[in-house]
């Protein structure tokens, strides 16, 4: 199942895509995509989700307040870097359409108003080229621990990384003592 988060701050817009993405088949290129939809409708509650859940694809809404969608992706790029991105927008601005390819990487830029097919699409595709990419990622790694590049111990903590970002990372204390994060925010 993979799972999509979709931020827009109009809420006609979450219910239609939120109703078509659990209608609508998702297949790209003979792969089926069984999706698990979650909406918000704002960037700063949508980081909120994306900090205790992990998503396989972010849709986002180009104008919003509180931040663009653009720095938005940037920030859900950071902890999760491995999810497909979308920017879905009414805007055609080709400055902010090159902003999105050059900083945040985006797999799609998708206007408004969409057609269902070329959106299903557009999702198909962006969850079917994250696979490829991760299954080349593991396959890479592989042969580098046959060929000795890496070890198996490498090949695990960037595993883990991956799967929850900062986790190799130990604060040390001057006095050599290990400093916990604070978990209360």
């Amino acid at each position: 199942m993979s799972r999509v988060l979709i931020v827009d701050d109009e809420p006609s817009i979450l219910k239609s895509l939120q109703r078509l993405l659990r209608a609508a088949p998702c297949c790209y290129g003979g792969r089926q995509f069984e999706l698990e939809v979650v909406t918000a409708s704002s960037p700063l509650t949508a980081l909120q989700l994306a900090r205790t859940q992990e998503f396989d694809l972010f849709v986002s809404d180009y104008r919003m307040p509180e931040m663009d969608g653009i720095e938005f992706l940037k920030a859900a790029r950071t902890l999760w870097p491995d999810a497909a991105r979308l920017i879905l927008s009414g805007y055609a601005d080709l400055n902010a359409l090159v902003r999105a390819v050059n900083e945040v990487g985006i797999d799609r830029f998708v206007g408004k108003p969409w057609n269902d097919y070329e959106l299903m699409s557009a999702i198909g595709q962006a969850l079917a080229h994250r696979q490829l990419l991760l299954e080349n990622r593991q396959l890479a790694d592989l042969i580098r621990l046959e060929m000795g590049d890496k070890s198996a111990e490498q090949v695990e903590a960037e595993r883990l990384e991956r799967i929850e970002p900062g986790i190799t990372r130990v604060n040390w204390g001057p006095d050599g003592s290990v400093i916990l994060d604070d978990v209360t925010d």
